[in-house]
C-alpha cells in the first residue's frame, strides 16, 4: 500500500483506535504456487498490549494447510470509504472541471505470523476473549473446553492467533490539499450526506486539526 506523507497516521493512536471500532477484515494468506492468495472475511479482535489479533474458522476450511505451510499473512481492513467528484478537489482559481476525482478511506494492514490454536483449554480461552471483545455487556454462557453449552463445540473450529509483525495505515482524506480546498471538500460531504459522509468529514476535519496544532 501506498502511502504519502500526508496520508500517514499522526502518532499510533490514530490507527490503533480505529481498528478497536473497526474489527472486521481481510485474512489473506499465501495459496499454493501458481494459485491465487486466500481471502478470508471474518471477525478479529485486536489486542494492542499483545500486539495480536486472535480469530477463529471452521476446522474444514481449506485455509488451514495454507497457514501451515506459509505462516505469514496480511489482515486488511478498509472503512470510511467516499468517492469525491473532481469539481470538489479543483484548485483555488482553476475551473471546477479541471479537478480530479478521487477516493478517500482509511486502511490498515497487519503483517502477521499465524499460529494455529488447537489445545481445547487454549482455544476455550481465546473464544472467550473474542466473546468478552464482541459482548463486553455479556449475556453469553462461559466457553470452557469439556462443559456445556460450547465444550463439544470446540472439535468443530480452530483458533488462531495472528502476532503482528508490521503495521502499515493509511488515512487518504485531502492531506495534501490547501485549506480552502479542504473545507469544500467537507462543506460537499456535509451538503451530500451519503453513505460514509460523515464519517470521512470527521476524519478530514480531525487530521486538519492535528496536523494544524488546533482543536476543530
Amino acid at each position: 500500500m501506498l502511502i504519502h506523507p500526508w496520508d500517514a497516521p499522526t502518532d499510533d493512536a490514530e490507527w490503533q483506535d480505529w481498528l478497536a471500532a473497526h474489527d472486521f477484515g481481510q485474512l489473506a494468506v499465501n495459496g499454493p504456487a501458481g494459485a491465487p492468495p486466500m481471502v478470508q472475511p471474518t471477525h478479529f479482535a485486536y489486542d494492542p498490549v499483545h500486539r495480536e489479533a486472535i480469530t477463529h474458522l471452521a476446522r474444514p476450511h481449506p485455509i488451514w494447510r495454507a497457514l501451515e505451510e506459509r505462516p505469514t499473512v496480511l489482515l486488511s481492513v478498509v472503512d470510511d470509504y467516499v468517492f469525491i467528484p473532481g469539481p470538489w478537489q479543483a484548485a483555488e482559481g482553476a475551473p471546477p472541471e479541471h479537478g480530479v476525482p478521487t477516493s478517500f478511506y482509511a486502511a490498515v494492514q497487519l503483517t502477521c505470523t499465524a499460529h494455529i490454536v488447537d489445545d481445547p483449554g487454549a482455544k476455550a480461552a481465546l473464544l472467550q476473549r473474542q466473546t468478552g471483545h464482541f459482548q463486553p455487556e455479556g449475556g453469553s454462557a462461559p466457553v470452557a473446553a469439556g462443559r456445556a453449552p460450547y465444550g463439544r463445540q470446540l472439535s468443530g473450529v480452530r483458533g488462531l492467533r495472528l502476532e503482528v509483525r508490521e503495521v502499515h495505515a493509511k488515512f487518504k482524506y485531502a492531506g495534501k490539499r490547501s485549506e480552502a480546498v479542504q473545507q469544500r471538500i467537507a462543506q460537499r460531504l456535509t451538503e451530500r450526506n451519503g453513505p460514509g459522509d460523515e464519517a470521512a468529514r470527521g476524519h478530514q476535519e480531525r487530521r486538519r486539526a492535528a496536523l494544524s496544532g488546533t482543536r476543530p
